[in-house]
């Protein structure tokens, strides 16, 4: 028999998920609205980074990815991030717009995946959002060719350099072309939360055209 190890430990280790429930009489009327108290909520309770999501999509060859990336807007319409179009991500979604979010607030012993389908936002939205950002989050976009080969750090770093020296503190760097958001109006909302012996609530939203019924599913 092979030893022990201590990564082995961690593995085979269970946490009981507590107390909390998920009830249908205490959602809110539409799975945008209760979204929002959960992420309110994540925030209050100390989440780190609890706008962070896991978004997955499928590229032009078949293969499913995924990344973490930050939500930057949620409302009736949808929810909004902002990244390089020209990315690994960019190229998934031109080839295929149907996506996930996955909100995955562990410490809560919750998670929300929201699937949905994805479309540009307005260019107004972007300008917005790129205006927002700090002059060196600007310049990093504008430099990298986001999901493109380098032969090194010191060769990125060099494109950096000549960004800033075109455009340098206080300067107002134009958004790139190439860069802005996308915006995944949901069609399923699910909403976990953890239970004690692994009893967990699962709560679904699906759109059914105007309106969303729910329906809960075993864990």
């Amino acid at each position: 028999m092979a030893p022990a190890h201590d990564d082995d430990a961690a593995l085979s280790r269970h946490t009981d998920y507590g107390v909390e429930r998920l009830e249908e009489r205490d959602l809110a009327s539409d799975p945008v609205a209760q979204f929002r108290r959960w992420l309110g909520e994540a925030a209050e309770r100390g989440v780190y980074e609890p706008n962070a999501m896991v978004l997955g999509t499928i590229g032009a060859d078949g293969d499913p990815q995924s990344r973490t990336v930050l939500l930057r807007g949620v409302d009736e319409r949808g929810f909004v991030f902002f990244t390089d179009r020209s990315s690994r991500k960019g190229q998934a979604l031109a080839a295929h717009s149907a996506a996930t979010l996955l909100f995955p607030w562990y410490v809560l012993h919750r998670q929300v995946i929201v699937t949905g389908d994805i479309a540009f936002a307005s260019d107004a939205e972007s300008d917005a959002y790129w205006e927002s950002r700090p002059h060196g989050s600007r310049v990093a976009a504008t430099a990298s060719a986001q999901s493109q080969p380098v032969a090194g750090r010191a060769e990125f770093e060099a494109q950096v350099r000549a960004v800033e020296e075109r455009y340098p503190e206080g300067a107002d760097v134009p958004r790139p072309a190439r860069w802005g958001g996308y915006r995944l109006t949901p069609r399923r909302v699910e909403f976990w939360q953890g239970r004690t012996s692994r009893l967990h609530d699962r709560l679904v939203f699906t759109r059914a055209g105007e309106s969303w019924s729910v329906e809960r599913l075993q864990p």
